[in-house]
Parts: structure tokens; C-alpha cells; sequence
């Protein structure tokens, strides 16, 4: 013999959809206070560290931590990548106002 369906009681259903909206809004906060959290976190990042000593007061200063890169002998249209890390060693904020410019120098 088969059980006949019994349908969840209205009172019931409605308690339960009561709680859907809720958790929604619960978790967007969740949320927002994480993202809040994190750019409270990161907006001390660009200040300089208490450990960084200026090599130029009152002006930016930029350094590269190669000043020489040596590919060797390449073929005509061979692509190569170089890196590099570029530091502002002065005290004030370095702002590029046009793209940087790389000269490339054939030597000899």
C-alpha cells in the first residue's frame, strides 16, 4: 500500500520562506564588511614603512635594480623579455605624467 503525499502545512512554508530574503541580506553584509575590511587593511600599503630611509628628501627618485642588461648576440626579429624592478628611493610620491621611455643601445 502506498503512503498518500502530505503537503507541508502553510504555517510552516511560510516561517521558511520568511528566512530566504533574511539570509540573503545577512550574507550581502557579510560581504560588504569583508571588502570593507580588506581596503582598511590595504590603504596603509602605500605609506612608506617605518624602516624605508630616503636616499633624496624632497623629491622622487627612481631606481632601477639593474642599470645594464646584456642579451647577447640575437637574430633579427628574435623577441626577448627582460624585467626589472623599478623602487622610488625619495621621499615624495613618483608620478609618471607620459609613458616611460626604455632606449634601447646597440653596443658594440
Amino acid at each position: 500500500m502506498k503512503k498518500a503525499y502530505k503537503p507541508v502545512p502553510k504555517a510552516k512554508r511560510a516561517g521558511i520562506a520568511r528566512l530566504g530574503p533574511l539570509a540573503v541580506i545577512v550574507a550581502g553584509v557579510v560581504v560588504l564588511a569583508a571588502a570593507a575590511f580588506a581596503f582598511w587593511q590595504n590603504s596603509g600599503s602605500n605609506a612608506p614603512s617605518a624602516s624605508f630611509t630616503p636616499e633624496v628628501k624632497g623629491a622622487p627618485r627612481l631606481q632601477a635594480d639593474k642599470q645594464k642588461i646584456d642579451l647577447g648576440n640575437l637574430k633579427l626579429g628574435q623577441t626577448v623579455q627582460v624585467s626589472f624592478d623599478i623602487t622610488n628611493t625619495g621621499d615624495q610620491p613618483l608620478r609618471f605624467s607620459k609613458d616611460p621611455f626604455v632606449e634601447v643601445v646597440q653596443g658594440c
